[in-house]
């Protein structure tokens, strides 16, 4: 029985170190083409993602390690989600943009904001991979091992004025990640009257749709939690807390601002 479970465990950190080096195998190749792997900070609003040079989208490296976050989001976890999960988004994307080439070169965000101008056979194709791509972007950005706990900064303030205090605020995007029916997001966003809102939205929808600025999400998509918690939103709900990167948040709450100028 030792022996089975000893197997097991090597078996699944093998599986782990291949995957690890295919996706840093990716990035190299990336990097050795003059492909884009990064955000495109040159904008104001810094977190749009724009097309690399070759007019395709490309998968972003993790900004820590696979096991950084192993106390509340499993590295076999991570590794799936980020390297196979994320990937497939981006590699649908970049399918559905080749058959256009006048779209080449947008954004993503500029993308789903303008859905319903695009071709119609590729519309729905963009609106699950370019929202999976442009929501799993955000989310990597708004986790670290480093979380502070609790916001501070101005977006600790916005989170005062909307909700009446941290732990309501907390409460309420909490309740929309458990109330929410199969896969999807719990976000915060900025609507276009500069306030702060706490949504959800269902599969990869991304609240840019709504012409909302997602200032901050959690994946609650089952491929998200479902190795560690099983079957237990709410305890990875409540966990999640404890990798929330607010300075990043913050980051992309000054942009909300600038975003709706």
């Amino acid at each position: 029985m030792y022996f089975k479970k000893f197997y097991g465990l090597i078996t699944t950190i093998a599986i782990a170190i291949c995957l690890i080096s295919q996706s840093n195998i990716s990035v190299a190749n990336a990097s050795e083409q003059g492909t884009s792997i990064t955000n495109n900070s040159q904008s104001p609003q810094h977190t749009l993602i724009a097309q690399a040079s070759t007019g395709e989208f490309t998968l972003p490296p993790l900004p820590y390690s696979y096991d950084a976050l192993d106390e509340y989001i499993d590295t076999e976890t991570m590794t799936l989600h980020h390297d196979k999960h994320h990937a497939a988004y981006v590699k649908n994307l970049n399918k559905a943009i080749a058959l256009y080439p006048d779209l080449q070169g947008q954004s993503v965000e500029d993308l789903l904001l303008n859905l319903d101008t695009l071709p119609e056979d590729i519309m729905t194709t963009v609106q699950n991979n370019g929202g999976g791509h442009a929501n799993h972007t955000m989310f990597w950005s708004i986790m670290t091992p480093d979380s502070n706990g609790k916001p501070t900064g101005e977006i600790a303030a916005a989170i005062d004025s909307a909700f009446g205090d941290f732990a309501t605020f907390q409460t309420e995007f909490n309740d929309a990640g458990k109330k929410r029916f199969g896969s999807g997001w719990a976000w915060l966003v900025m609507n276009d009257q500069k306030e702060l809102e706490v949504t959800s939205t269902a599969n990869q929808d991304s609240p840019l749709m709504e012409n909302q600025y997602p200032i901050m999400g959690n994946d609650v998509w089952e491929h998200a939690y479902y190795l560690k918690y099983r079957n237990k939103r709410e305890d990875y709900l409540n966990s999640w807390w404890n990798v929330v990167n607010w300075d990043e948040v913050n980051n992309r709450f000054k942009a909300a601002n600038s975003f709706f100028e």
